[in-house]
Order: structure tokens, then C-alpha cells, then sequence
């Protein structure tokens, strides 16, 4: 056996180096170490066991954090000797506070009105709304204050103004009543149009409905709800046009998106609805139909509501005849209403239009004079590969109720070829009448074209472009508007329609244009 002896230099490195190691290891468990905590403006110190994390060092000082508090280093962090802890004390507020809205000033140019003078229509009226804030604070100091919610309490009525800017334009005499709509409120004029007066001047007529009953004597039509869109879109009213500071009357009918219209031969009307949506294109149709007299009481059903075949989210259109037959218009279809069973009676299939929108083509629809003819715009198809629900061309075709027979009598007019009716003629047992329409200016973009207006026979024979002229640009997609008679010693009839905003009645037999107003304000017209 060998016996080793070490060396005296050898031991003390030994021992040095043992020395060493003991004291510079990490603190085990069990054993204390310190950290201090800087919170709430104060700092200090305290003893914690080894390997704590920061939420357990502020357990053991006795420190409760909020939700919402940040601490640095983060809580989960295990602490070693001597760290520091920051703890920021954060808080959420929520403030309320009511804010005034101001009204806005709104200038009507009114041609009936000498050039210079004005009238206030509507005294302004300030609104009040509510706002919530949420204010976010460090350390008691605010970092972040953002609106949270935010509720109308008032709504703010705008200070209204008439402005003279008498109209330079040639008066010309008139047949019937002419009611229009310019900046929000109606007005009529009557045997010339010269002689006009406000009717409604509340400035919230929406121009969806807008329409003179059958003598002309009241107007209904609808205005902007005071509520948010997506719970009330707006509401129908009528109002008598004959007597002065006549007030208008509502009919307790809401979101009348579609259609209204006055039953021939009645002092009621006929509407349908949509339910409000918060999403595009803010309605779904309900496809239903009642009527209402505007002498009061309830609405009654005549259609319960239903899908409306294709695309029927966007809704159906319905036109009454003279003779008070209902037809209806939808994307897939035209047919007739029985108004008495409460059911759709479909005459003609329609191929829909895929928009690849938020937006259904509805086929323009009309009653001739006679009351046996339908006018309607038909989806045309289009050569492969092209599908037909595709297709960009669209003809004008009739359909006769008499011979159940279907022609097209004039090609390629575009979708939104709206057409109208003359009054009938009575020439022994003959009614002939003719027929306006709209022609689109280019064919193949016919959505966003603007159109020419056209006049032809009822046959679609002796077609003639009336306005504006081939050098001017078109007019916007409407629904062209009969005189309910002819002036003595004028060859043919005029015909009212929108241009730039102002209202031209067009000659439908030498096809001369007058212009009438001149303030750009008119979305609306009817005539009786």
C-alpha cells in the first residue's frame, strides 16, 4: 500500500478555492435575501425567502395590487439580492358628462321670393348628447381619456333661411298641380309656374315616397326618422294641398322604403315595409303590403310578409293601374296581385341581375292607359361566355293582359329605362295614348349611365328623342311625368322631368324644353 502525502502548497490552494466557492453561491432555499419596493410615493425594504417571484415579496410587505396595476419586473419574475420593485398603480374611470349641440344654419334659395330678402322658415334649435369617457390614471396621474359611448338626448334642429333668388325663367301655364320636392320641403304650383308656395317646410322629406293623389288634393309622402337608421328609417304622412297652413298629418306607417301609392277610386293608401339593419344596404324587406285611409284608423294587410324570391332582402315594387288592378315588380318576376285573397298571381318569369352588391335590380314597371298593358324593362341576354344573370343588356317589352301576348318593342334601353303613360286619348272606341321613357346613353354600362328622354306610340311605332339634347349630358335615372292634360293650342303634352337639380317640362310633340326652376334643389316631382 502507498501512502500519499500532499504537498504544503497544493492544500492551500485547495482550501482557497473552497473558500471561495462557498462564499459566492446563489441563495437556496430557505435562505433570506432583500428587495426593495418602491410604491404608492414610498420605498422600502424587505426580507423574502429565496426564489420568491415579485407578487409574493409584495404578499410578504403586505401590498395588495389592484387588476389593473403594472409592476416592473413583471409579477411572475423571481427576485434576486437587492432587486427593486415598481409597483404603478393604475386606474380605470368612467365619466359622464353632457355636451350641447349646436344647430346648423341651412340656406333655402326660394324663387318665390324677390332677389335679395330672406324669411326664417325654422328657428335652430341646440341639440344635447351625452358622452361617457373612459379615462385611464398612473399614479394618479391621467394618461388616456377616450369616448366610450355616446347617446343623443336632443336632437338639433337646424336654423332653416329662405333667400330670395327670383327665378328669370319665362312663366309658363300649366294644366293641373305641380308638387315637388327641393332641399327636404314640398311645394306645389298651380295653373302657372309662376304661382308657387311652400307646402312642408320641416327640411326632413326623404323623396322615397312622394305623390299627389289621383285629384290632386292632398300629397303623401315620407320623412327621415329622428332615431338612429338602423332602428327607424322613416315614416309616412299626407297633407292637404288645397287649404292654406294645412298640417301634416302622420299615417302610423314607418320604414316606407319601396313603395306607396293612393288606391284608385279611394282616400286610402297602399304601402309596404322593410325592417331596419344596421348592415348594408340598412333594410331587409318584408315584401308585405296594407293599406290605410288618411281620414285614420289602423292599416289593414292585403299581402303578408314573405321571401320575395331572388335577392328578396332588397324588396318588391307594386304599380297600380286606373281601373285599381296592383301589379308587382321583383327580381325574378312581374305578376299581379290579388288584392282581394291575399296571394301573387306571377305572369312573367324575369332573369335576375347578379349586382355582386349590396343591391337588387328591381325591372321598372308601368300600366298603360289602357289599363290592359304592362311596360316592363326584361333582362336580355348576352353572348357566351357571358352568363345570362350577367348579361349588361336589357330591352323594353310589354305585355298585354287581353291577348296574353309579349313583345319587345324597343331594344337595349338599358335597366333602368323608366317608363310613363300618357293620358288616353278617346277616339271612338280607340284610347291611344303614348308611351315616355328613359334610353340609355351607353348601352353596355347602363348602371351607371346617364339616359335620354324618349317618347314613342304605344306599340313602340314613331320612337323620337326629346331631351336633353345629343350635346348635353343626360339626365339622371327617374321616372318621367305626364301633364294630366293638354294647354289649348298645344300640339302635344309636356312632360316634367328632373335636369341638374331643376325641373324642365318637355314637349312630347316638337319636343321644346323650358327650363322652370333654377336653385338645383329638386329630388321629387308629381303631377295631377
Amino acid at each position: 500500500m502507498f501512502h500519499i502525502t500532499p504537498r504544503p502548497g497544493l492544500l492551500l490552494i485547495l482550501m482557497a478555492f473552497t473558500w471561495l466557492t462557498v462564499s459566492c453561491r446563489s441563495p437556496q432555499v430557505g435562505d433570506e435575501i432583500t428587495v426593495t419596493i418602491a410604491v404608492d410615493g414610498t420605498s422600502r425594504e424587505v426580507n423574502i425567502t429565496a426564489g420568491s417571484t415579485v407578487t409574493q415579496a409584495l404578499q410578504a410587505a403586505g401590498i395588495a395590487a389592484g387588476k389593473l396595476d403594472r409592476a416592473d419586473p413583471p409579477f411572475y419574475t423571481v427576485l434576486s439580492e437587492g432587486d427593486q420593485i415598481i409597483l404603478t398603480r393604475v386606474e380605470e374611470i368612467f365619466d359622464t358628462e353632457q355636451v350641447v349641440i349646436a344647430y346648423e344654419r341651412q340656406i333655402v334659395r326660394n324663387e318665390t321670393l324677390p332677389e335679395g330678402q330672406t324669411r326664417l322658415v325654422q328657428a335652430g334649435v341646440n341639440g344635447l348628447e351625452e358622452i361617457t369617457y373612459r379615462r385611464i390614471l398612473e399614479d394618479k396621474a391621467e394618461i388616456s381619456k377616450s369616448a366610450v359611448k355616446t347617446v343623443i338626448l336632443k336632437e338639433a334642429l337646424p336654423e332653416i333661411v329662405m333667400v330670395g333668388a327670383q327665378s328669370s325663367f319665362t312663366p309658363l301655364n300649366i294644366p293641373g298641380m305641380i308638387a315637388y320636392l327641393a332641399g327636404g320641403n314640398a311645394w306645389i304650383m298651380e295653373g302657372s309656374t309662376a304661382n308657387r308656395r311652400i307646402l312642408v317646410s320641416s327640411s326632413d322629406l326623404d323623396g322615397r315616397i312622394f305623390s299627389l293623389s289621383p285629384d290632386g288634393e292632398y300629397l303623401i309622402f315620407t320623412r327621415k326618422s329622428k332615431k338612429p337608421a338602423s332602428e327607424e328609417i322613416n315614416s309616412l304622412w299626407s297633407i292637404r294641398t288645397t287649404i292654406l297652413d294645412s298640417k301634416p298629418v302622420n299615417l302610423q306607417a314607418k320604414n316606407v322604403v319601396h313603395f306607396a301609392a293612393w288606391i284608385p277610386g279611394t282616400s286610402s293608401v297602399a304601402y309596404s315595409t322593410v325592417e331596419p339593419r344596421s348592415t348594408s344596404p340598412g333594410w331587409q324587406a318584408n315584401n308585405d303590403l296594407y293599406r290605410v285611409s288618411i281620414a285614420g284608423g289602423a292599416p289593414r294587410k292585403i299581402l303578408e310578409a314573405n321571401s320575395g324570391g331572388v335577392y328578396g332582402w332588397w324588396g318588391m315594387s307594386f304599380a297600380y293601374s286606373e281601373s285599381g288592378q296592383l301589379a308587382y315588380a321583383r327580381p325574378d318576376e312581374i305578376g299581379l296581385v290579388d288584392q282581394d285573397g291575399g296571394y301573387l298571381k306571377p305572369l312573367l318569369e324575369i332573369t335576375p341581375l347578379n349586382t355582386h352588391s349590396d343591391w337588387a335590380w328591381i325591372p321598372p314597371l308601368t300600366w298603360g292607359a289602357d289599363g290592359k298593358t304592362l311596360y316592363f324593362v326584361s333582362h336580355a341576354p348576352a353572348p357566351a361566355p357571358i352568363t345570362s344573370e350577367e348579361s349588361p343588356f336589357f330591352d323594353l317589352s310589354a305585355t298585354s293582359l287581353s291577348s296574353e301576348a309579349t313583345v319587345s318593342i324597343a331594344e337595349s334601353t338599358g335597366m333602368f329605362s323608366y317608363t310613363a303613360s300618357s293620358p288616353a286619348q278617346i277616339i271612338g272606341k280607340e284610347r291611344p295614348y303614348q308611351v315616355a321613357y328613359l334610353q340609355s346613353i351607353f348601352v353596355e354600362q347602363s348602371e351607371t349611365s346617364r339616359y335620354r328622354l324618349m317618347v314613342m306610340d304605344r306599340d313602340g311605332s314613331n320612337r323620337m328623342a326629346l331631351f336633353p339634347p345629343p350635346d348635353a349630358s343626360g339626365i339622371e335615372p327617374q321616372s318621367p311625368v305626364w301633364a294630366p292634360g293638354q294647354l289649348e293650342g298645344q300640339a302635344g303634352d309636356f312632360i316634367a322631368v328632373m335636369y341638374q337639380g331643376n325641373l324642365w317640362l318637355v314637349d312630347s310633340s316638337s319636343g321644346g324644353a323650358y327650363q322652370v326652376t333654377g336653385d338645383g334643389l329638386i329630388n321629387a316631382i308629381d303631377w295631377k
